[in-house]
């Protein structure tokens, strides 16, 4: 394993940004919506509405037992996000693309696993959709991992041979 200080910096800013930018919209969220009726944009295509969230997406496992949540919502997602912090910053066969996405998947991750650590929920905020055909209430962690995960989409259906000038340097990465 070689130490590349660029990757680093990289990686940790981005993650650190996302962290951050999630946990002031959700202190925003909390000071502004708590106690207050949603707010509508755009004819409700976008609406601001405050929700505790103690499952996972669109509140899945929300009613499992405590013992289930503290696994499946805490212990298994934190030995992912190392495993895949230490994946990013040390295999040689992601390109800078990649590192970005992973690095958008760990910090909304990280930042949702902070809540559930610290509060044993999430709280989620937006709302998208016209009329009836609406998405689930989500958060910033949220976005900033489906960003992820959407940067990753065409290296998905890349073949997995390259060209020997395609082959990243350590000067790329």
């Amino acid at each position: 394993m070689s130490i590349n200080l660029k990757r680093i910096i990289l990686v940790l800013v981005i993650i650190l940004v996302n962290i951050g930018l999630d946990q002031w919209t959700k202190q925003i969220a909390v000071k502004q919506l708590k106690h207050h009726t949603e707010m509508n944009y755009l004819n409700g295509m976008f609406k601001f509405t405050y929700a505790e969230n103690s499952g996972a997406f669109l509140s899945l496992g929300a009613n499992s037992s405590e013992r289930v949540r503290n696994f499946a919502l805490k212990a298994l997602p934190m030995v992912l996000l190392i495993g895949l912090f230490f994946y990013v910053l040390f295999s040689h066969s992601l390109n800078r693309w990649q590192i970005i996405a992973f690095s958008f998947v760990l910090g909304g991750g990280i930042s949702n696993i902070y809540d559930r650590m610290l509060y044993h929920k999430v709280v989620d905020f937006m709302n998208i959709g016209i009329g009836d055909l609406r998405s689930g209430i989500f958060n910033v962690a949220d976005m900033s991992i489906m960003a992820g995960l959407f940067l990753l989409i065409p290296f998905m259906f890349k073949s997995n041979k390259q060209q020997p000038s395609e082959e990243p340097t350590q000067e790329e990465v």
